[in-house]
């Protein structure tokens, strides 16, 4: 498996694998915005899309907006992978720290993303919709 930055050729496939993913999935309009910014990062293997994270950034500030791994490949590493990766490089940008929100009903992620070194630092209540639910929000900070 090869971890490259979001490329122009991603696009398609990842604005496919936003609908199989989210209930309100990001188009590949609004995926092309994010080219050249923050740390947007693909996951491949022999030319094709397994998975992805974006992390907007400002500042010394890092932002998950999505972590996304295909149907087919879950449960192979690609997610661990990309969040292992996506820390290195935020530790690079000399970012302070990375946050993320995720379903408090999600026990995979967290523990996918307590596993990285991410800790609960409070709840967004009412967060997400399509089921509303609470959302847990967890921070690795780098200094």
């Amino acid at each position: 498996m090869n971890i490259t930055e979001m490329q122009e050729k991603h696009l398609p496939a990842l604005a496919e694998l936003e609908k199989q993913c989210f209930h309100a999935p990001w188009s590949e309009k609004m995926l092309r915005e994010e080219l050249g910014g923050g740390i947007f990062l693909v996951a491949e293997q022999d030319g094709e899309v397994q998975g992805y994270v974006g992390c907007q950034t400002v500042l010394d500030e890092g932002y998950i907006t999505n972590v996304a791994v295909s149907p087919d490949f879950r449960r192979r590493g690609a997610a661990r992978l990309l969040i292992a990766e996506l820390i290195a490089r935020a530790k690079e940008k000399g970012l302070a720290f990375v946050t993320l929100e995720v379903r408090e009903s999600n026990a995979p992620a967290i523990a996918l993303y307590a596993g990285a070194g991410f800790a609960p630092v409070g709840t967004r209540k009412n967060f997400y919709s399509n089921p509303a639910e609470n959302a847990l929000l967890m921070t690795i900070n780098f200094e």
